[in-house]
């Protein structure tokens, strides 16, 4: 008889990109810059609204993550505080004001997306992995 492979699900290593998605300037760079990260291989982006519903295979998704990083436009810190109650610590955390940019003065092009894209790529090299 043969012998049954194991699963290697939990195995693969990869890493994942929250990003507010609101209404502001700062929150559509946020999203297009976590976009930008997943077209580029270095994140795969992943759907903060899921982590709020408490879906349950993108919840597992987030657990297997070898790197996570969230993106907030603003200070309200929406997509942080959602990573948080679906009870994940352990990730790279930036705030598109603390990069000097502006909610509601902010110009949504390639310069803003690429400068937040560049910052949230370098956070998740500097995290450990799980």
């Amino acid at each position: 008889m043969s012998e049954q492979p194991n699963c290697t699900c939990e195995t693969i290593r990869y890493n994942l990109a929250f990003a507010c998605s609101g209404a502001a300037d700062v929150g559509a760079i946020a999203d297009q810059a976590v976009r930008k990260l997943s077209r580029e291989k270095a994140a795969s982006m992943c759907c903060t609204a899921a982590i709020a519903a408490e879906i349950p295979d993108i919840l597992e998704k987030a657990t297997f993550a070898a790197k996570i990083v969230v993106l907030d436009g603003c200070d309200k810190a929406c997509a942080k505080k959602i990573v948080d109650k679906g009870g994940f610590t352990n990730y790279a955390y930036i705030e598109l004001g603390a990069m000097g940019m502006e909610k509601g003065k902010t110009p949504v092009n390639e310069e803003s997306v690429a400068k937040t894209a560049a910052a949230a790529s370098e956070a998740l090299a500097c995290q450990p992995a799980e």
